[in-house]
């Protein structure tokens, strides 16, 4: 299994789907991926509590569980990193102890505030966020842990301001930038501007539909793509229509005949069944 900062030291877009759970680790270690994104937004919405709401042990506690089922690389959605400089050395030591393999530290106020998801952000002085980089630097005992320095200050003040805070957290010594935009236009500027390694999210709908392909991204310096919520949209979509068919006493549609005891035993098999059976047969057929 290739640690994260060699793949991304390649000239490859590794992309990182949204994982919040052991199956879904394992689902995506089944896909192919080469890593995978714990996303504090997502985590937020399955705990029905918001990203601002989370605190690091729950994130942490997340990350033991997979990581004892799938050894991919786990990418920490840090939010504001849970504090001022001086507790981001607990942040970091929390999160080697969990086993991650980069934490992505942005320049939101703390404590969070929930209207970030409807597009509205309260950032921190740059000032301040370079310290806090700093920080996260001196308190790394794992050098194979990657520092991702991010901002939303496109959303506040515009793309120039964004590249130029982007520019600032990269002389900090950041491992990685990632200048939050969406827009293809804006993400080329970045790429332009900016030195690789550099992170994105991966578009909702897929790279199949987007103006820029994987390769065009990677050609740009972005070497980390997260999914930050695709499956978990489809994972909400599919048990919402199966409670609904369940107590209208419809047939799920997305399951068909015999559908759900076979994606019952596609899950076993995910989960390693078989050789949890050859193991307790094998040690406790005398007892």
């Amino acid at each position: 299994m290739q640690k994260l900062n060699a793949l991304i030291a390649g000239n490859e877009l590794v992309v990182a789907p949204v994982a919040l759970n052991p199956i879904m680790a394992r689902l995506a270690e089944d896909a192919g991926f080469k890593a995978i994104y714990l996303s504090g937004g997502s985590l937020g919405w399955l705990k029905c509590v918001t990203e601002a709401n989370l605190t690091l042990p729950e994130l942490a506690e997340v990350a033991v569980d997979m990581r004892a089922v799938c050894k991919l690389p786990i990418v920490l959605d840090a939010g504001g990193g849970w504090g001022d400089p001086v507790h981001v050395h607990r942040t970091i030591a929390l999160s080697e102890a969990a086993g991650f393999a980069a934490i992505e530290i942005e320049d939101q106020l703390l404590p969070r505030r929930v209207e970030h998801h409807v597009g509205i952000d309260h950032l921190v002085p740059t000032e301040f966020m370079l310290e806090k980089i700093k920080a996260a630097i001196a308190a790394r005992t794992d050098p194979d842990l990657l520092i991702i320095a991010r901002t939303n200050a496109r959303r506040t003040d515009g793309i120039d301001a964004a590249i130029r805070r982007s520019e600032a957290f990269h002389k900090a010594g950041a491992d990685m930038i990632f200048c939050f935009t969406r827009d293809p236009q804006e993400m080329r500027m970045v790429g332009e501007r900016l030195p690789p390694p550099l992170m994105m999210f991966a578009p909702p709908d897929g790279f199949g539909t987007y103006a820029l392909s994987r390769r065009d991204c990677a050609g740009l310096g972005y070497r980390l793509a997260a999914s930050s919520g695709t499956a978990f949209a489809a994972m909400y979509k599919a048990v919402r229509q199966s409670y609904e068919c369940l107590a209208q006493g419809r047939m799920d549609p997305f399951l068909g005949p015999g559908g759900a005891d076979k994606a019952m035993k596609a899950a076993q098999d995910t989960c390693g069944l078989d050789r949890l059976l050859e193991i307790e047969r094998r040690t406790m057929k005398d007892a």
